[in-house]
């Protein structure tokens, strides 16, 4: 899977994770799988109909990270919040997907590109994002 896949990933799933189980009706036959089924089908249904709001996920995240990740500007700190190595390796990687033209060499000039790259992204696959996280 591509770096930018297990980003949009990360943060989608804790998107669709994080609706109301409960809002799916249990099946007639009342048994666990059939319960699980039901929620996993009414979640992705939700994810499908509404876009993800990014910044609120990773909002709720950082709360929950017991440590303080600038994420809104960081490309690494981003990386670290969602669980993903953000070496100089992967972000080089992330940079080639993202169709970077500039020194893969970690520079912030390549780190600012790819923060403000992976949120338009996001942007583009159903995410909602606040303009001043793409610009």
């Amino acid at each position: 899977m591509s770096i930018f896949g297990k980003i949009k990933d990360a943060i989608f799933g804790k998107a669709v994770a994080a609706e109301p189980a409960a809002s799916a009706a249990p099946s007639p036959v009342g048994s666990a799988l059939d319960a699980a089924t039901s929620a996993m089908a009414a979640a992705t249904t939700a994810a499908a109909a509404a876009p993800v709001d990014v910044d609120a996920t990773l909002a709720a995240e950082a709360a929950k990270a017991g440590q303080d990740l600038n994420w809104r500007t960081s490309i690494v700190d981003l990386m670290k919040l969602l669980g993903i190595d953000s070496s100089l390796a992967n972000r080089k990687e992330l940079a080639q997907e993202l169709g970077y033209t500039g020194e893969l060499d970690g520079s912030a000039e390549m780190n600012i590109w790819l923060h403000k790259a992976v949120m338009r992204e996001l942007a583009a696959n159903g995410g909602k994002v606040p303009a001043d996280l793409t610009d």
